[in-house]
């Protein structure tokens, strides 16, 4: 069910919802949060909703979408509420905001607001450079962003650095959870010997290949290479280098991946690339800081990006010095075999 208000206020939007559960019950109130979605009117706002409808199957929410309009435009607010079916297990309240009120969305939001429901503020696009400061972000338990949905992914990245405040977190982050899962795991197998360097490859403006790289860096305090692979999308692998050989992950096309490592058979791992909805469930989950992503924030300034050029020609000289050593030591032995004869 989709109930249009025109012209509308936030009191004739609550005396609604009031009005529709004394009516039929079409709202519940079995809601665990309030996911406020902050977007653009004309770009991203349906698609956004549908990641909440989807979400909500697991975490029963009032979605509040604040869709900024023209600016230009008379001031004027449009509401719409959707229920049943039209919002998964949630309650939808889309909210359109024209002319001045497009800079009013905390007030509009704080009316309709569930008592005593952690809220959660997620911008699909185009979020606020600080958003623990935006006037909606202020009003939240936590705070998402998609660095990898604005026009310069890296460069919005490195501003999380900076404004980071606990309750952000970013899509961009969660997108690595399967990866770090499997590389975690890798290393709990034996020989249980310590990495001494890693390499983490994939697309240039891949904003989750830093976070890994960053990552890796810091919670295993080693040198980390970050390579940028052309004509690839996200990430494409990792690599850590041990005395007995290298732990590499690879997924070329997106969906597969394969693990490999001394001692240890070939392994195929599953490594679709997430969808938003996925993220956003995950996000969900936990409502308290994210101390591990923190922790990785703060190791990305140290992310260095080299091209695959670069890399190969890193490669080939390490490769090179390890030859040279090898047969060195050969010559030193057989030197030292001479002179015991």
């Amino acid at each position: 069910m989709i109930i249009d208000l025109p012209s509308t206020t936030t009191s004739k939007v609550n005396k609604k919802l009031v009005d529709l559960r004394e009516s039929g019950g079409a709202v519940a109130l079995g809601r665990v949060l309030t996911l406020v979605i902050v977007t653009d009117e004309v770009t991203g706002t349906e698609e956004a909703i549908e990641a909440a409808n989807l979400a909500s199957r697991e975490h029963p929410a009032r979605v509040i979408v604040v869709a900024k309009g023209a600016r230009e435009a008379a001031p004027r607010l449009d509401a719409q509420i959707r229920v049943g079916g039209d919002a998964g297990a949630s309650e939808v309240i889309v909210l359109r905001l024209y002319g001045e009120l497009v800079d009013e969305g905390a007030g509009a939001v704080v009316p309709l607001l569930l008592p005593d429901a952690p809220i959660v503020v997620w911008w699909p696009t185009d979020a606020p450079e600080v958003p623990a400061k935006d006037p909606i972000g202020a009003l939240a338990h936590r705070r998402i962003t998609d660095s990898a949905a604005e026009d310069d992914p890296i460069a919005t990245l490195q501003t999380r650095v900076r404004s980071y405040v606990e309750g952000d977190t970013d899509l961009a982050w969660t997108r690595l959870t399967s990866w770090r899962a499997v590389l975690a795991a890798a290393l709990d197998l034996p020989p249980y010997e310590r990495v001494t360097a890693a390499a983490v490859s994939g697309a240039a403006d891949s904003p989750s290949t830093d976070l890994l790289a960053a990552w890796l860096s810091t919670y295993l305090e080693i040198p980390v290479r970050r390579v940028d692979q052309p004509r690839i999308d996200g990430m494409y692998s990792a690599v850590l280098e041990r005395p007995s050989g290298a732990v590499e992950l690879v997924r070329p096309d997106g969906k597969v991946g394969t693990l490999t490592q001394p001692g240890q058979p070939e392994r195929r791992v599953a490594l679709q690339r997430r969808e938003v909805r996925d993220c956003l469930t995950e996000e969900l989950r936990r409502l308290d800081p994210d101390e591990i992503y923190q922790f990785t924030l703060e190791g990305l300034p140290g992310v260095v990006h080299e091209s695959a050029t670069q890399a190969a020609s890193a490669t080939q000289a390490a490769t090179g010095q390890q030859e040279a050593a090898a047969k060195q030591s050969d010559t030193d032995s057989a030197a030292t075999r001479e002179e015991q004869a």
